[in-house]
């Protein structure tokens, strides 16, 4: 059943109170747009977002107010005006879903009480006042379902070109930044809608398998920003099996928080960098996050989520492959070929402080299996191992990470261990 047309009187009304509101004066403007961020933690931590609120809360004002200016209580039609379409394309290009256009509804409440203090300042008769406000709720209310109804079409008809320019133009973008060209830092974190004046952790997220599913890589880089404490990172499309990521800087890392955001993702792998400041910092610690995955890549070792403060010595050794090589081989000489597990129980003995007991217990072996192992280290050794302690901790970490054609475990000629 249609709603009864307003009467005469409260058309009048409804245009004065349009040019009332049209009439607004930049204070109250100032205020409808802190209340409309306040409202939204994530339009109140991104600045470019904040900016764009602003912009939608005074075009629909503007567009609702001057149509009840022309035709007082007739259906407003949606504000789908190109100014602000570009507006959904903003919030979409910086990486929000097109269900964030909903912060049109908190502008919208708002809104609703301006009109409502010039509702009372135009009429005392408490029915006027009733068919009034009626008669505005109802217009104001489908005004905003129509706009949201039709930006959200628009908007889904063009999300894949839209996603995959912005991800075209945002690899651009921070590879320039990487690169250390010069840009205006303001137009650089509009365009991210990331802020770059700042702490940063970065990450490198990929796949050993290229040809799965990207999504998982979507998914997983969402929740390392989760697992880290910090919501909308920075994600940016770095290869179909790749994944550059940036969270603003965090103090602990929970690597088994991280793990457990993988749990689906059995062949997804997180590399990250050290937490580093501003502009410079974005750069370092994605350099060291890159440092990182080449490590884990290259390495034996069946680590998913590695930081690089676990590699960085392994990192600096291995610039230099061939010096690498040649220092593990001087260092450990026959030891090199003695495989994993004797390994493993001289680099925890060094790790316990050459402590024969505590070793022991940290390897739940009794001592004089302990014992008769390093006596067989010290004789695979080139120089004893109480002259060359950190030496040799070095040499078995850089072995531990390196890439190897073959892995000497299954070696039938390994020494005894005990």
């Amino acid at each position: 059943m249609a709603p009864k047309a307003p009467s005469q009187r409260v058309r009048e009304l409804i245009r004065a109170a349009a040019r009332a509101a049209l009439e607004s004066n930049e204070e109250w403007l100032d205020e409808l747009d802190r209340a409309t961020v306040a409202a939204n933690p994530d339009i109140a931590d991104d600045p470019a977002l904040a900016t764009i609120v602003s912009r939608a809360n005074r075009a629909n004002l503007r567009h609702f107010a001057a149509a009840n200016l022309r035709n007082p209580g007739d259906p407003v039609a949606p504000n789908l005006s190109p100014e602000t379409l570009r507006m959904a394309r903003d919030l979409v290009r910086l990486g929000h879903d097109v269900s964030t256009l909903d912060i049109y509804r908190t502008g919208h409440n708002v809104a609703w009480q301006r009109w409502n203090d010039i509702a009372f300042g135009l009429s005392s008769n408490p029915q006027e006042l009733r068919e009034l406000l009626d008669v505005s709720f109802r217009l104001a209310k489908d005004f905003i379902d129509s706009t949201l109804a039709g930006i959200d079409a628009k908007m889904r008809s063009e999300y894949d070109e839209l996603t995959r320019n912005i991800q075209a133009e945002r690899r651009k973008l921070v590879e320039h930044l990487l690169d250390g060209g010069p840009v205006s830092l303001d137009s650089a974190e509009a365009r991210l809608g990331y802020r770059l004046n700042r702490p940063h952790t970065a990450a490198v997220i990929w796949s050993d398998r290229p040809d799965d599913d990207p999504s998982c890589l979507d998914e997983a880089a969402s929740a390392f920003g989760d697992a880290v404490g910090r919501r909308d990172p920075l994600i940016v499309v770095a290869s179909a099996p790749t994944r550059w990521v940036w969270v603003k800087g965090i103090r602990a890392l929970d690597t088994d928080r991280i793990h457990g955001t993988l749990a689906n993702a059995p062949h997804v792998r997180v590399a990250i960098g050290s937490t580093a400041d501003g502009l410079e910092g974005f750069r370092r610690s994605h350099l060291e996050a890159l440092a990182t995955q080449r490590i884990l890549s290259q390495s034996l070792r069946s680590e998913r989520v590695a930081s690089y403060s676990d590699i960085e010595m392994i990192a600096l050794l291995t610039e230099n492959p061939d010096g690498a090589d040649n220092f593990i081989e001087s260092t450990l000489g026959a030891f090199e070929d003695a495989g994993p597990e004797l390994h493993n129980t001289v680099l925890t003995f060094i790790n316990e402080q050459c402590n024969t007991s505590q070793a022991a217990n940290r390897l739940f072996i009794h001592r004089n299996t302990l014992t008769n192992r390093l006596e067989t280290a010290q004789r695979l050794l080139p120089r004893p191992l109480a002259e060359t302690t950190i030496r040799v901790a070095v040499a078995l970490e850089a072995l531990r990470w390196r890439a190897q054609e073959t892995s000497h475990s299954g070696n039938s000629d390994e020494p005894r261990a005990d």
